[in-house]
């Protein structure tokens, strides 16, 4: 087989040195995009940018127990009405000085119709030792009120048709919430499952706010 002429050899030395630069150009081109290994901003990267001061500030926060409240006494300022005859109250000055129970529940609960008698007696063991403030949390308080006359509970209860105060405790999207407060109005614990009679109430008390009955 006869060899290539060297007008042949000479066209393919053009052509591999124009892939060559071509290759050059688009590795250039790819850096000054921010590609792999570029900076440029607006694109994606690998992994996030090292944040600054906010930045630090944002991951310590989500570092921390899912769902903390927003505020250290998240109850302050709070303002609801009472159940029974719609007055303004003021949930944080109502509670402060002592530990509280505040239960929240909804004439539509299931559970709270077990849970509210017990919540009765718990406060009934504590006497003053504990205030226990009931919640409302719907948008008919005229049935939350017949339900607790149904079951013969006296508590005060405050309406909550908004969920105010499950918004400000961060409290999860269920019925019933039983949360537990502080004498300094910071909460010690938020419980999402229904209590059955009043010694797990006491129980949890105890282990949370430190008072024994």
């Amino acid at each position: 087989m006869r060899g290539l002429s060297a007008s042949a050899k000479t066209g393919i030395g053009v052509f591999i040195v124009l892939v060559a630069l071509i290759v050059a150009m688009v590795m250039t081109v790819m850096d000054d995009d921010g590609g792999p290994g570029g900076s440029a901003s607006g694109t994606a990267t690998s992994s996030p940018p090292s944040p600054g001061p906010q930045g630090e500030d944002e991951q310590d926060a989500g570092e921390q127990d899912a769902a903390p409240p927003a505020s250290d006494t998240p109850l302050q300022g709070l303002t609801l009405t009472d159940l029974y005859d719609g007055r303004p109250v003021d949930v944080g000055s109502a509670l402060a000085g002592k530990p509280a129970v505040i239960n929240l529940w909804a004439y539509w609960c299931a559970p709270c119709r077990e849970e509210l008698p017990a919540m009765e007696q718990f406060a009934q063991q504590a006497g003053d030792a504990v205030t226990v403030l009931t919640v409302h949390s719907d948008l008919h308080p005229d049935k939350g009120r017949a339900l607790l006359e149904d079951l013969g509970v006296d508590l005060e209860s405050v309406a909550d048709p908004e969920r105010k105060l499950a918004t400000a405790v961060r409290a999860p999207p269920v019925i019933p919430v039983t949360v537990l407060v502080r004498p300094d109005g910071t909460v010690a614990k938020v419980v999402a499952i229904p209590f059955t009679d009043a010694d797990q109430i006491a129980k949890v008390v105890e282990e949370e706010l430190g008072v024994t009955l």
